[in-house]
Formats: C-alpha cells, structure tokens, sequence
C-alpha cells in the first residue's frame, strides 16, 4: 500500500510508557530540529499541565523500521547506558518530552524544580492555595556554595510546602521517595526520652504516611498522564515527512485570550475592544514600547478589579468594569511608561521582567497628578521595581505574587493608602509587603550579580544589572550621548572585555557586568582589541578624564581597564593574567551595582557621584542579608 493510501495513526501514550522508551533509547530526534529551546517559564507551564493533569495537544512521531532515515540524536541528557533498536523519530514534541525527561531528573545547570503543596507550607512562601509547580534558580557563589541553601536541604523545603520535582519520577522510586521524606522529618521524630514520646511519634508516623501518600498520588498522575502522538508509518517518504513536520509547526494559530474577551466585550456592552486599543495606543505610545499592550490591557484590567492577572483573573473580571475604568487603565499605563523610563528602562528588550507592567499601572489610580502625596507614593513605587529587578520575587508563580505584592502597595495599612490616610508613616511596615521582604527575597549579591548572564537574553537579574548602567545615563564611550529609548535603537550589546581576548583563554565572556550598550559606530571601530587598545583610542580624540567619566556612568573603572595589557602573552601566562584582571574588573563592577541596587530597591534616586564615592566594598560589608535557611 502507497504513503498516500494511508492516514497517519493517531495513538494514546502515557508518560510512563514515553519514560522508558527514551530510557531504552527507543525514540529519538531527527538532527534537523532545534535544540532544546524552551526556558524556564514555558517548562514550568507544561510541568503544571502535567501535575494538573490537563489535557495537551498531540505530539508527532516517524516509526522507524530498519535504516533510520534521518541523522538523529538522543533527547538531551537521556543518552542510554546501553543503546537499544531505535523505534521512532520524534519530529514535534521534543520541547516537551525535554521538559519532561529533565525535569523527571531534575538535571538543570541552574533551576530546581519543585511541587507545591500548600497543605504542608508553614512559611506562607507562595502565597497561594494551589497545588502548582515552583522553578527555584540556582548559582554558586566565590566559595563554591550552591545557593540557595535551602533547596539542598529537604526540612526546609517541606515547612515552604516544596518537593524535590524527581521524586516523581516513572518507575521504582520508592527508595528515593522514602530516603527524602525520612531526611525532611528528621527533626520531627521525637527522642525516647520524651515524655510527650508516644503522642508525637503518632503525629510523625502520620505525618511521614501523608506525605507518602500525596507524593504517591501525584507519582500515578504522572505515570499514567496521557501525551497522545500521531504516527506516521514508517515507509514515509523523507519529504513528506518534512512537509508534515512544517505544517505541524507553523499553520496553528488558535484563537487567543485577548480574541474571546474582545467578543464578550462586544455582547455585552457593544463597544470594541479593537477600537479602544488604537484609541490607547495613539494616546499613550510609550506604553507600547514595553510588550504586548493587549496583554497590559487585560492583566491591568483584572488588577483594577483585584483580580489575580492570569487567564482565569481575567475571565472573571467584570467586562462592563473594564470599559467603566477604561480611562484609569490608560492614564495608567501612561503614567507606568513615564516612571519606568525616569528608571533608565527604555523599552521590552531592556525590561527585567514584564510582571511589574500592570502592577504600576494600576497602583497609579491611587495617586494624583501634583502634590506632596506624589513623591512619597512614587518612592513606593520605585523600590518595587528595583526589587522585583533584583530579588527571585517573580521567577515563579508570577501572577499570583504580582496580585499579592499589588494589593500590599496600596494597602490601606502598609502602602499607598496609609500615605493618604497616616501622614508619619511608618516605612518599616512596608516589610509587611511580600516582595519587600528580605528574609524570603533578598537582593541579590555580589556573586549573584557576577553570575549573571548576558542582558540581550531574557535574564531578570541581567536586564536589571543593565537597567542601573542606564539609569546612570550610560553614556557612549565615543560621543558621550547619554542612554534615552531613541539613542538605544542604535546601539548594541558590546563586551568590555572582548569576547576574542577572552576565548583565546577558554574565558566565558557572556556575563551582565561585562557588557555595555554602545552605538555601532563606536563597536565597529573597537573590533576584537584588548580594552586598553580601545581606550587608548579613545583618548586620542577626548582627554583621559572625560574617557574616564563616561565609563563611570556604565559603573566601568576605567584604572582596572587601564592596567589591562597582554602583548606578548599566550598560553597559561595569558590565561592566568587574564584571569585575574577580569574576576577583579567584575567583582568592582559587581560591588558598584550592588552599592546602587541597595539605594535603588529602597526608592531613593542615588546619584553618579555617591556611588562612586562610596569605598566598592563597604556595601556588601554593610548590607543586610536575608535569612538564607
């Protein structure tokens, strides 16, 4: 029978049987696909799909009888020990069987991922009522402790309500189940001394089978979770194959959230959505600048109506409210551009993270257009957006601590609403707001901030670090313009130290503190020199001092960059010198930010100056630090 007398097959799979089939190295990936690609959000969605056992859309598999017909690799970190018949050519699906397969082992570089149950969360740490799953970001510090230190250990996960994603993992994992519940009661398991011995012992024993049994329950949910595949046989042909690959990945376009609010609010108050968007967009551009504004209208909608920013929050929300506050929700926006941009934060590709967009916005309605009043709440305003820049308040479960943190801002007690009300506020009671508190955020440090990657990416930390270079102007090494949304479109992400300088000595160079934004004239001119080459140019066309001053306004010491030479050098002697310098250049750099984050995150407007005169290490001797347990 021909490839075109037949239809391709569609199958149920449960994630059990796809376990071992890429254990037993049965699937595989045609070589033409992407790697993987998803990061750490589009994991976790897919995770809590799985978790929630909802229902996902089909996957696309070649079976393969034979020759392979498709160069192929494994699914990344699944290499079998030993290699068995390859059976099928995954060709769409890869991201999530990643995800799945990774998460199953928990063998991300610099993510743990978790389940959430309330039931057993004693520290309130997620402020939420749903089972769901939690992606902690993890780095190591100068002394080689993996931070933070409370996901190494199981006691402290368990009182934040959070399992170790691996311990449901398909197959026998009854040991690894038990070994981790033992280790996180540990220090519940009352001595044969105590005189309350018995009762607490029933207490434990309880508690150890509870925990067992809700682990268990998800482990079946897990196992048993369908990911059905359509099959195509295998005598198909390699380009029709390809041309179903393509189709698979491109002609879907389903209807989005923004569509079927649209359609409501057209029946229920015969208004267009589309139209007051335009009318928005026309009377606010800058708003534009920051994203999507048709999700800036829904997820400011659902917080002026104290609605959770999510799909379901904006469901829920009252449509005929959202046309009634249509004036709020601009004014808003407008006002949420303006304060951002006074912040050094021009545009999307710059913004940290999108999820203090609405919170902003909507925060305005509270605050008028003149007076005393507007300072104090603006300040307010200003240290939530720096902290969310620099603490991991939104890594995870972001709508529902984006509503948490907004309703503590303009809490009547603790935010907006006791500066109107309370004329010697306290500003103490603001700990009382989730994302300023320390003890469970904390900012981050210096070898937070030295771990940062590159800003062009999506990065909070990173885009943060950025973010204070601009907000100190951040002024073009050649013509000294200052940073503002038109001056950046021209520039570019440029490594202070060369990229070429520092792989000529296995020197990883894509880090935040190594890069500044410049204008491409200025890149093309500095090419692949060491910093000292550059600058030296520089000072032909300007005097030293005024070089000097414009990388100060990057937080750049131009004295480190000026002892940087390597004429001569190669080999070991290179990398050893190299070394050296750039872990000194980005330690300076790295105390600098931290100086102006500790200022910034309180709401204060630091100036060049003070940081600079400020001795680079006094900060982080002085800074609070959060409780690390």
């Amino acid at each position: 029978m021909s490839i075109m007398q037949q239809s391709s097959k569609a199958q149920d799979r449960t994630l059990g049987v796809w376990f071992q089939a890429i254990q037993q190295g049965q699937v595989k990936l045609p070589r033409f696909q992407r790697y993987e690609a998803w990061d750490k959000l589009r994991i976790t969605s897919f995770l809590n799909t799985i978790i929630n056992n909802l229902p996902v859309g089909v996957t696309l598999a070649l079976e393969v009888a034979g020759e392979e017909k498709f160069i192929s690799r494994y699914i990344r970190s699944a290499d079998p020990t030993v290699k068995g018949t390859v059976t099928q050519h995954l060709l769409d699906g890869q991201q999530r069987l990643t995800a799945f397969w990774r998460g199953m082992h928990n063998n991300y570089d610099y993510e743990n991922y978790f389940i959430y149950l309330p039931q057993f969360d004693e520290r309130e740490y997620m402020q939420s009522e749903e089972m769901q799953v939690y992606c902690q970001s993890r780095w190591t510090n100068k002394r080689g402790s993996r931070r933070p230190v409370w996901a190494d250990y199981p006691s402290k996960c368990l009182e934040r309500g959070l399992f170790p994603l691996h311990l449901l993992c398909p197959g026998d994992n009854s040991a690894v189940v038990d070994k981790w519940i033992g280790k996180a009661t540990q220090h519940l398991k009352p001595s044969k001394g105590d005189p309350e011995a018995f009762e607490k012992l029933e207490s434990y024993t309880a508690l150890k089978d509870r925990l067992k049994q809700e682990i268990n329950t998800l482990r079946e949910r897990v196992t048993h979770f369908n990911l059905p595949y359509l099959s195509l046989p295998a005598n198909t042909p390699k380009d029709v194959a390809l041309q179903v690959f393509i189709n698979m990945n491109t002609n879907s376009k389903p209807l989005s959230l923004y569509d079927i609010i649209v359609a409501e609010v057209e029946s229920v108050a015969g208004k267009s959505l589309h139209d007051l968007e335009e009318h928005l967009i026309s009377k606010c551009p800058k708003a534009a600048r920051f994203g999507d504004v048709r999700n800036l209208i829904l997820a400011t909608s659902a917080l002026l109506q104290e609605k959770v920013p999510n799909n379901k929050g904006m469901i829920e929300m009252d449509k005929q409210v959202l046309l009634d506050n249509w004036e709020k929700l601009e004014h808003g926006l407008e006002r949420m551009a303006n304060l951002l941009e006074s912040q050094g934060v021009f545009d999307e590709a710059r913004l940290p993270t999108s999820n203090v967009l609405a919170v902003v916005a909507a925060a305005y309605e509270l605050v008028p257009e003149h007076g005393d009043f507007v300072a104090k709440a603006e300040k307010l305003l200003r240290a939530y957006l720096w902290s969310s820049f620099f603490t991991d308040r939104y890594e995870n479960s972001a709508a529902s601590r984006a509503y948490a943190d907004f309703i503590g801002v303009k809490d009547k007690h603790r935010g907006i609403k006791a500066f109107l009300s309370t004329p010697d506020f306290d500003d103490q009671a603001l700990s009382e707001v989730p994302v300023f508190n320390r003890k469970e955020h904390e900012l981050a440090d210096v070898d937070a901030l030295m771990a940062a990657g590159w800003p062009k990416k999506v990065g909070i930390e990173a885009r943060g670090i950025l973010a204070v270079s601009n907000y100190f102007g951040a002024h073009d090494f050649a013509d000294s313009k200052p940073a503002s949304f038109d001056s950046i479109q021209k520039r570019e992400y440029h490594h202070i130290f060369p990229d070429a300088l520092l792989s000529a000595a296995s020197i990883e160079s894509f880090y935040a503190l190594n890069c500044a934004l410049i204008t491409w004239k200025t890149n093309r001119i500095i090419g692949r020199k060491d910093p000292i080459d550059y600058l030296k140019e520089r000072v032909q066309w300007a005097d030293e001092l005024a070089v000097s001053d414009r990388l100060k306004t990057h937080l750049v010491s131009y004295d480190l960059l000026s002892k940087a030479h390597y004429q001569g050098l190669d080999g070991e002697a290179l990398k050893s010198r190299l070394e050296t310098d750039f872990n000194r250049f980005m330690r300076n750099r790295a105390q600098l930010v931290y100086q102006a984050v500790i200022r910034l995150a309180a709401g204060e407007q630091p100036s060049l100056d003070s940081i600079w005169a400020e001795p680079a290490n006094q900060r982080q001797k002085e800074a609070p630090q959060g409780n690390n347990d």
